[in-house]
């Protein structure tokens, strides 16, 4: 490979891993403070796709309202399937993937009723269209955008959790749930903010996601898969290790296809199995009890 493929491979391969970065992170600290397994995290980000669509193709406003209108609308149905049923079942793993696999066939069916069954093609704003120049490589710019939407989410994640009170609580609550709670602090009020905020950033991260994916039915279980794996690789409850592993795997992804693409399709799910041989709590996560 040349060194603009190369370079180009990687930013690809940054910008894929930082969508998935934003997925996984809310899938991880959802899990982390709340002990829920939330498998219908990949589709809200389907849902924000597709109301992203709707808003800046099929109405016509700006790309950044389209984005903000797909984070409010999956944090919503997000807020809706916790306090619907979600807060009956802390500590009810089996119950919990039986009751998200649902949500995500009943928010497939959803989006189908409403947009079709018709996939929708990757879309963009004007003002992020085009390339841009630098290091001798033509990149476009809205692929640039993604990557620079990742490092802001990032910082503000980590402002928010290292910086504010209820992020302290948020920590408090994922290494000791019952302990903090002992102390007086109100978590199941913190997880009602957690699961919208989590959500939002599902549905924020499907529009930008729609810039180089699209918007399909089937992205509620494929997209989901990805952001277990990132989960898996970067340890559970680390946001921290959520961002490392979704740019190992949006890396990985990138050049797998770039040079064998023959085996991109299951390649990726190759590296959670070294992982849980290797470093079973995964690479930022606590010791395993």
């Amino acid at each position: 490979m040349t060194f603009e493929q190369i370079f180009i491979n990687l930013l690809n391969g940054i910008s894929f891993g930082v969508i998935l970065f934003l997925l996984a992170s809310g899938l991880t600290m959802v899990y982390g403070i709340m002990g829920i397994v939330n498998l219908a995290h990949g589709a809200l980000y389907m849902v924000g796709a597709y109301v992203g669509w709707s808003v800046a193709i099929q109405h016509g406003f700006s790309y950044w309202m389209a984005t903000l209108t797909g984070g409010i609308v999956a944090g919503f149905v997000g807020l809706v399937m916790e306090r619907a049923t979600l807060r009956y079942l802390y500590r009810q793993i089996n119950e919990q993937v039986l009751v998200t696999i649902g949500f995500i066939y009943v928010l497939t069916n959803l989006t189908q009723w409403i947009w079709g069954p018709r996939p929708r093609a990757p879309f963009t704003a004007g003002m992020l269209s085009g390339t841009i120049q630098f290091w001798g490589c033509s990149y476009p710019i809205h692929r640039l955008t993604v990557i620079l939407i990742g490092i802001v989410i990032s910082i503000a994640i980590w402002w928010f959790q290292e910086k504010t009170r209820i992020g302290a609580m948020i920590q408090a609550g994922m290494d000791d749930k019952e302990m903090t709670m002992g102390l007086g602090i109100n978590l199941n009020r913190i997880s009602v903010i957690l699961f919208f905020i989590c959500s939002f950033v599902a549905g924020f991260a499907g529009v930008i996601g729609a810039q180089l994916l699209g918007a399909t039915l089937g992205q509620g279980f494929h997209i989901l898969g990805l952001a277990l794996v990132v989960v898996i690789i970067g340890g559970t409850g680390s946001v921290g290790g959520a961002l490392i592993g979704g740019l190992i795997l949006g890396i990985f992804d990138s050049f797998i296809n770039a040079l064998v693409p023959q085996i991109g399709m299951w390649a990726m799910y190759l590296i959670a199995v070294i992982v849980l041989l290797v470093r079973p709590q995964g690479i930022m996560g606590g010791r395993m009890k």
